[in-house]
């Protein structure tokens, strides 16, 4: 049953445990201890594998136009006060890119410990519930990307699919590790 106890599991089904067992449906009564720290490790493991999916699916479907700079990017040269040069952009993006992948899978895999339903559609759901919060609200707002309507359709499209592929792979690699803790 994973994370769902048994009970749980009868509670969604409608019925009583007892009336359950009269109906011949078993489960199983292994649970697991709850564990934050286990479920950011798993997590943070699961986000980096997310974060390299995202990056082949992102070759196989840019998010952005040529001569539009990354966001990670905008945000090193705000910070730096410069433009930076090629070299350092690609280490820019990179750093910027795994590391907030390993950091926001290490939150979702705390969360998913805490309340299984935010695991919802194996990780898709978080995948794109991380796109509206970055690339549709904060990243805009730090002036780091274009507010949402004057993206181009191609960016939108490729954030949302790209995004949905790293929660999707960020779930997965996280539930195998989260076992094996």
């Amino acid at each position: 049953m994973g994370r769902r106890s048994w009970r749980h599991s009868v509670f969604l089904a409608g019925l009583s445990p007892s009336a359950a067992t009269l109906a011949g449906i078993s489960f199983s009564m292994t649970t697991r201890e709850r564990s934050i720290l286990k479920g950011a490790l798993a997590g943070m493991i699961g986000g980096l594998a997310g974060a390299g999916a995202k990056v082949l699916a992102e070759k196989l479907f840019p998010p952005r136009v040529a001569g539009q700079t990354p966001p990670p990017v905008v945000l090193v040269e705000q910070f730096a006060g410069h433009a930076l040069p090629p070299t350092q952009q690609q280490a820019a993006m990179h750093g910027i890119h795994w590391g907030f992948g390993a950091a926001a899978g290490g939150i979702y895999g705390a969360l998913v410990e805490m309340e299984p339903s935010v695991g919802a559609w194996k990780g898709a759901a978080f995948g794109l519930t991380l796109n509206r919060l970055t690339h549709e609200s904060i990243l805009p707002r730090m002036g780091l990307a274009a507010p949402k309507e004057e993206q181009p359709t191609q960016e939108r499209i490729s954030e949302w699919v790209t995004h949905a592929v790293y929660g999707i792979f960020t779930d997965a690699v996280r539930r195998a590790v989260r076992k094996s803790l």
